[in-house]
């Protein structure tokens, strides 16, 4: 049997099968097929979750990067088409032809576009939403085989469950994204003691993006802005923390290094606070862990499992390496998260129950319902997925 693991080598699993898409059809027969044989189905893209939403032991993974490129785009309404394996840093330039660019996206830009809004995928901004946010219609290959064509006027319940899909409604083939004319940004950096950084995170609201690293036993943030400009791109590009170009070119950044990762949104106002405590986790529990804290903004959003749903949020994020046991430190980690009100990135660690999440999530009943009726034989459940039922 074939081996599976994701990106950091730390989620995998021997699996029945793992094919590589290359069209629509080639997606519909196999799922069908899979449906009928009562065979698991999970799909894949860049496999860059930290989570154990991939691993589907003794079922079938399919690979999604086949599927790629702009379908069709729409100036006149900002929006277009794209396949769902399409990588985010294969967007940025393909978009900027056509005159549009995402309204957001995280420092990290080698995901599928399914794959990053399967999972609330997000970048920083007190007055940007998560990429969810972003999916105004969908196209879906159901366990049954039909292909359905979801927006918010036809099949709103699907369209509002498939906006953040966690991979469980079906094979998304495409997305329709709400994009925004191109523009272009300017990065400053900035270094301050972890307490002042806090204080500054109001201020750090007024900009379009704010967002600040902490490393463990020192007492420095190193913090970033990044605002629109018209001012003309600065090539070849600079460093991290003083870029002036297209925002697909200042918003991602070089994260080469393997690591594993526990991230929870917390409401805005609970930010600084939950971030003093880590602070004391760290000084007191945990003093060999060196990787840092990532603290950033995001606006609430009306997306059904997102972790911002309904409320403005800090998004507090920490890190470790993965040769290292991650367990202890994220478990005392998340207990400093719920205390605050938080919510896990779906693309992350986290050890919550299923209630425990239903009891997180407004709409999880609806969401469920929604994914029950599409898929009644569990075909797009793996184990983990089940576990929360």
């Amino acid at each position: 049997m074939p081996h599976w693991s994701n990106w950091s080598g730390k989620q995998s699993a021997k699996i029945a099968g793992l094919h590589f898409l290359r069209s629509e059809a080639d997606a519909q027969a196999l799922i069908n097929r899979a449906d009928a044989a009562g065979q698991t189905v999970r799909v894949a893209g860049a496999t860059h979750s930290h989570s154990p939403l991939l691993v589907n032991p003794d079922g079938l993974i399919l690979n999604a990067q086949g599927l790629a490129g702009v379908v069709v785009s729409d100036k006149a309404s900002s929006s277009a088409w794209v396949w769902a394996g399409t990588r985010i840093f294969a967007l940025g330039a393909a978009l900027a032809e056509q005159g549009m660019a995402l309204h957001n996206q995280g420092d990290i830009d080698e995901q599928a576009i399914a794959g990053a809004t399967a999972t609330g995928t997000h970048g920083t901004g007190a007055g940007l939403r998560n990429l969810s946010s972003a999916v105004i219609g969908a196209r879906i290959a159901c366990a049954n085989g039909e292909i359905i064509t979801v927006d918010a006027h036809q099949e709103i319940d699907v369209w509002q469950a498939a906006r953040l899909h966690l991979g469980a409604l079906g094979l998304i083939t495409q997305l329709r994204l709400a994009l925004k004319p191109s523009y272009k940004l300017r990065e400053q950096s900035w270094q301050a003691p972890l307490k002042d950084a806090l204080q500054q995170v109001q201020q750090g609201a007024e900009h379009r993006h704010f967002e600040f690293f902490w490393y463990p036993q020192t007492d420095t943030a190193h913090m970033k802005t990044i605002d629109e400009t018209k001012d003309a791109p600065e090539y070849p590009l600079a460093e991290e923390g003083s870029r002036c170009a297209w925002s697909y070119e200042v918003l991602p950044n070089h994260r080469p290094h393997r690591h594993t990762e526990m991230e929870y949104s917390v409401p805005v106002e609970q930010g600084p606070a939950c971030m003093l405590a880590l602070q004391k986790l760290l000084q007191t529990r945990f003093p060999d862990v060196v990787w840092p804290v990532e603290y950033r903004l995001q606006a609430g959003d009306d997306v059904w499992l997102s972790p911002a749903n309904g409320r403005a949020t800090a998004t507090i994020s920490v890190h470790q390496s993965v040769e290292l046991d991650d367990e202890p430190y994220f478990r005392a980690c998340e207990d400093i998260f719920l205390a605050h009100d938080g919510r896990p990135h779906w693309g992350k660690v986290n050890y919550l129950s299923g209630q425990q999440l239903a009891e997180r999530h407004p709409q999880w009943d609806d969401w469920w319902a929604v994914r029950d009726r599409l898929d009644p034989r569990q075909t797009f459940l793996n184990p983990y997925l089940k576990s929360l039922r």
